[in-house]
């Protein structure tokens, strides 16, 4: 018996091959529009697909494999003797293989200032739906709905059936890649400042499967959003592979090194920063990262903002580092970072807004959703809660400490000096605690450094630990019941004090 399939695609990539691997394989092979030109210009035969419908394509090409002549014959169970006697009645025939790949919806919405009516006609319709029949139906019609899997599917249909675990993994495949295609049109129509829905889908393509976890003993994945940017476009330069931990260390590695203007660097340890410097020079900014902590920056993550050049290289490569990314690698500091071969370096650009653009945690039996914390520096907005005001060039220290205190995790101390940050407390139970780390990690460098908090202080006693190390001013949301006994201590010891009213918090 005669088996036929039908192919319907946008990436015509592997397209001709496949086909003729089919015809071999003794399938007549039934098509639409442009994927038919396609098929005719390789020399191969290939009949439209009115030949099943009886029926032209129409409405510009909305409509044309939605009709009872293609998703009967892909839907009739053929363990069935009267739905296969119903196919006979109306002389309809059966489908065996389906090839689709979908409209470029991803590609269309992503373009700038795109037309909303040329996005709205890359919403595939026929298409997720000959994918979905012929997946409910695996059992009997093979459904394939990436080019990667042309040379297994043909390699499969050599033989005299073709292997149900196969059947039902490219089911699966075409389900999950529907439900992806859902996601992201949902989100383009919802817009980016609509509320949160009453379900929320997310979705994202597989980059690559990772060695393990944060342990050893965990399997894990990395999954991009395609329309997004950051790390999920980087291409990797050298080194091993990327582990889960590398790509979280990077992904905070660069989501604050992104904040800054100015050439800027960011050395990270178990996603927080344990060196921040801007400078005019590249090379310079991340020196004076490095001297932050010498000790934490071993075996650490490093992030610019700025192509990474020679000079830099130069100073990166005199210590382990993990990974290395920055928007552009310029040749000569390839160079330098080949005599570190283990040193992962990856080209990455900064993360734009995507379709689904939402901080999601999972957490045992659900997730956590929030937009993600892109508030920046407004001095305008902020207030003087102290007797002086800070200098202009305390302004400045203060704008740099409070972009860095918002990737630190709570409760979160970052001292700034002269473009740098000098001493960093994270993640400790009290926040006078974190005051206490920063400063001994800073030493004498404490002494004339600003004081940037993600959060109020509770009590007194962190401010005056910032000012027995010499901290002269002082950045912090304010809204403690003991605000007034915390401006006091900054003005009895000649300190300034910003209260910006708005809370920072990284968990």
């Amino acid at each position: 018996m005669s088996r036929r399939a039908l192919l319907s695609v946008s990436d015509k990539a592997g397209l001709a091959g496949f086909a003729r691997g089919l015809r071999r394989c003794g399938f007549e092979l039934y098509s639409t529009g442009g994927t038919l030109r396609a098929l005719e210009e390789a020399g191969v035969e290939a009949h439209p697909v009115s030949d099943l419908t009886g029926f032209p394509e129409i409405l510009d090409g909305r409509v044309k494999t939605l009709h009872p002549g293609v998703h009967a014959g892909l839907l009739a169970r053929r363990d069935s003797a009267a739905q296969m006697q119903q196919l006979e009645e109306h002389g309809l025939k059966t489908i065996d293989l389906v090839c689709v790949n979908l409209y470029p919806f991803l590609e269309a919405a992503g373009r700038p200032e795109a037309d909303p009516s040329d996005v709205i006609e890359q919403i595939d319709v026929g298409g997720p739906a000959l994918l979905r029949a012929a997946a409910k139906n695996h059992a009997s019609v093979l459904v394939v709905a990436r080019p990667e899997r042309y040379s297994e599917v043909l390699e499969a249909l050599q033989g005299k059936e073709v292997p149900a675990d196969l059947r039902q993994r490219l089911a699966a495949e075409a389900f999950a890649q529907t439900a992806a295609y859902d996601t992201w049109i949902a989100a383009w129509l919802r817009g980016p400042n609509a509320d949160f829905p009453p379900e929320l889908p997310f979705a994202g393509r597989l980059a690559r499967v990772l060695r393990y976890g944060e342990n050893p003993h965990q399997k894990a994945a990395f999954y991009r959003q395609p329309d997004a940017g950051g790390l999920g476009v980087a291409r990797q330069v050298q080194g091993p592979d990327l582990s889960f931990n590398n790509i979280q260390d990077a992904a905070a590695a660069q989501a604050l090194v992104f904040e800054y203007q100015k050439p800027a660097a960011v050395i990270v340890k178990h996603t927080n920063p344990c060196g921040i410097a801007v400078a005019s020079e590249l090379a310079d900014a991340y020196r004076r990262a490095y001297e932050c902590d010498t000790v934490s920056a071993f075996g650490a993550v490093v992030a610019l903002n700025r192509p990474l050049d020679a000079p830099t290289a130069e100073l990166i490569v005199q210590i382990k580092t993990d990974l290395v990314v920055a928007p552009a690698l310029l040749p000569a500091a390839a160079e330098v970072l080949a005599r570190r071969p283990n040193t992962r370096v990856l080209e990455a650009p900064g993360a734009q807004a995507g379709l689904l653009d939402l901080d999601l945690r999972s957490v045992p039996g659900g997730f956590l959703a929030q937009t993600w914390d892109r508030s920046g520096f407004d001095r305008a907005a902020c207030s003087v809660a102290s007797r002086r005001s800070p200098t202009d060039a305390e302004w400045e220290q203060l704008e740099l400490a409070w972009l860095a205190v918002k990737h630190v995790k709570s409760n979160a101390i970052v001292l700034f000096r002269e473009g740098a940050a000098v001493g960093v407390g994270a993640g400790q139970m009290s926040r006078v605690e974190s005051v206490q780390l920063a400063v001994r990690r800073a030493g004498a460098r404490a002494a004339g450094s600003v004081l940037a908090s993600d959060a109020f202080f509770p009590f007194p006693d962190g401010v005056e630990e910032g000012l027995r190390a010499g901290v002269v001013a002082f950045i912090q949301p304010g809204g403690s019941v003991k605000d007034s006994e915390v401006v006091a201590a900054a003005d009895a010891s000649g300190a300034a004090m910003v209260m910006t009213g708005e809370r920072h918090f990284a968990h």
